[in-house]
């Protein structure tokens, strides 16, 4: 275990200048909530990742627009993340802010000929579907097996057993690189697959919209159906998915196949590099058996890339997100 000196007067020797000025300057407002140098194996679902410059829980949509403007008076780069899934990081960590978004929140409006729900980008989307279901409100069982949040489900097109989240967002509020907070329609996502123009402008010009919230469209239906349905799609993942440390899907399934069948197909299957390994029982699943690095993936899935291209001529594409410092 790290011992995370919370308390301490001065930030710790090794941080930027400008990292530890915004250090300083969120720990007036956020006192010992702020830490220093926290490793992100404790946060993120794969148990890997080194150590965060500064890392913040925010519990509320002042406190996350509150931490991201001042990372931004400070040039200082932002992490946000929610469950850690679907997200591998370096064994350098991760330089700049990690925030760790727990804003949690619903309403529900069922007496309206549509009914929808509103919920904070940090609400998991299980706990958003089992809500959903009380009130007999259909269109997100599909979520209920679904390690993320609702921030990161709009940023990724997050989607199972033939549903994904563009099939019911309505709008979306988002705060801009200029620190306004404007609704936009489902349109203006230009959502495909596993990706959305948030996820595509973010990766080519570095320009970050931060998800504050959304509003759902869903449809009545009996709490029974819905239940059915939801234990329907949690006995089919837990069959299909191995258990253990994992992001879930590797990859992107490619037009009109499979990553998993083509990882397989390449004899992949049970492979490992240091404590990473291809999962046996789904390809697509690479597991954390114990003591894995970053690296460790990261060469796996170099291997899984390269045999899948050689053999079948196809381009393997993540599904999931490097950050940190890869150097």
């Amino acid at each position: 275990m790290c011992n995370n000196e919370h308390n301490a007067d001065t930030l710790p020797l090794g941080l930027a200048p400008n990292v530890a000025a915004l250090g300083a300057d969120l720990q007036a407002i956020f006192g010992d909530r702020v830490r220093r140098h926290e490793p992100m194996a404790f946060h993120t679902l794969l148990r890997v990742g080194g150590p965060a410059d500064l890392w913040l829980v925010v519990t509320a949509l002042d406190e996350l627009i509150t931490a991201v403007q001042l990372a931004r008076q400070h040039r200082c780069p932002v992490l946000l993340v929610g469950s850690g899934a679907n997200l591998l990081v370096s064994d350098k960590g991760v330089r700049g802010l990690v925030l760790h978004n727990r804003c949690e929140g619903t309403i529900f409006v069922t007496d309206d000929e549509q009914p929808r729900v509103t919920a904070l980008s940090g609400t998991r989307l299980s706990s958003l579907a089992r809500k959903a279901a009380h009130h007999g409100l259909s269109g997100l069982e599909w979520a209920i097996g679904v390690p993320g949040t609702l921030g990161g489900a709009l940023i990724n097109n997050a989607g199972a057993f033939g549903s994904c989240i563009a099939d019911c967002l309505v709008q979306a509020e988002l705060l801009t690189s200029t620190g306004e907070r404007l609704w936009r329609s489902v349109e203006w996502f230009g959502y495909t697959y596993r990706s959305s123009r948030l996820k595509r402008e973010t990766a080519e010009t570095s320009i970050s919209f931060v998800v504050l919230q959304a509003e759902l469209r869903l449809n009545r239906a009996s709490p029974v159906e819905i239940e059915d349905r939801m234990s329907l799609f949690d006995a089919q993942r837990r069959r299909s998915q191995p258990n253990g440390a994992s992001l879930g899907s590797m990859f992107k399934n490619p037009p009109g196949d499979y990553a998993g069948r083509l990882i397989e197909a390449a004899g992949l299957k049970g492979t490992q590099i240091g404590g990473a390994r291809i999962s046996e029982q789904h390809a697509n699943f690479f597991l954390n058996i114990g003591g894995a690095r970053a690296a460790d993936f990261v060469a796996l899935i170099e291997l899984a890339r390269d045999e899948v291209r050689a053999r079948f001529g196809v381009e393997m594409e993540l599904e999931i997100q490097r950050a940190g410092e890869w150097g």
